[in-house]
C-alpha cells in the first residue's frame, strides 16, 4: 500500500483530470478554486520560463504557470481552447495553464498506484501516483512541487515569491 493510501485508508476523494498534450493528469479537486478560459497573461521580467505572466482575477494578481513547461513537456502556445485551473498551493493562488479539463473522477485511495521505480526523481517530484482507469493512465500531480522551493533564509519578501527563480 502506498503512502497516500496509508494516510487516507478507505477514503474516497474526487480528482479533476486534465490533458497536457497526449497525456492525462489529475489533481485533488479540493485544491481547485475555479476553471476559466485562457486569458492572455502579462509577462514579468526575470521570471522562470514556465511562468507565462500574470492576469487580473477579480482585482487580484494571479500568476500563470505553464504546467507543460514546468513538468518538462515543452512550452505551450496558448489558444482560446486552453484552460486555466485556478488552484490554491500553500498560501498562494496560482493559475495552471493546461490544454483541456477532461473529467471529475471519484477514487478510493487504494486505486492510486505508486510511481514506478524506473521513473527519474524529477518525475517522482511531480507525480504522486498513477491511476489506471478505463484503459487510460492518469498521473496524479502533487501541487506542492509545482512552485519552486521558497527561499527560507529571510533574504526579503521577494525571495519567497513564486516569481523568484
Amino acid at each position: 500500500m502506498n503512502d497516500i493510501a496509508q494516510s487516507h485508508a478507505g477514503e474516497r476523494r474526487e480528482l479533476i483530470s486534465f490533458r497536457i498534450g497526449d497525456q492525462e493528469f489529475c489533481v485533488d479537486i479540493m485544491s481547485v478554486r475555479e476553471i476559466r478560459g485562457w486569458t492572455p497573461a502579462t509577462p514579468l521580467p526575470q521570471t522562470p520560463g514556465y511562468v507565462k505572466g500574470v492576469i487580473n482575477l477579480r482585482g487580484a494578481v494571479l500568476p500563470i504557470v505553464d504546467l507543460s513547461a514546468r513538468m518538462g513537456l515543452g512550452m505551450s502556445e496558448p489558444s482560446a481552447r486552453h484552460v486555466i485551473i485556478v488552484t490554491r498551493i500553500a498560501e498562494q493562488q496560482v493559475g495552471l495553464l493546461v490544454d483541456a479539463v477532461c473529467d471529475i473522477i471519484t477514487v478510493d485511495d487504494e486505486t492510486v498506484q505508486q510511481t514506478p521505480d524506473v521513473a527519474c526523481e524529477t518525475v517522482k517530484t511531480f507525480v504522486q501516483g498513477l491511476l489506471a482507469m478505463d484503459g487510460r493512465m492518469i498521473s496524479l500531480i502533487s501541487l506542492d512541487h509545482v512552485l519552486p522551493e521558497r527561499d527560507l533564509d529571510g533574504a526579503g519578501e521577494h525571495s519567497a515569491s513564486i516569481l523568484a527563480a
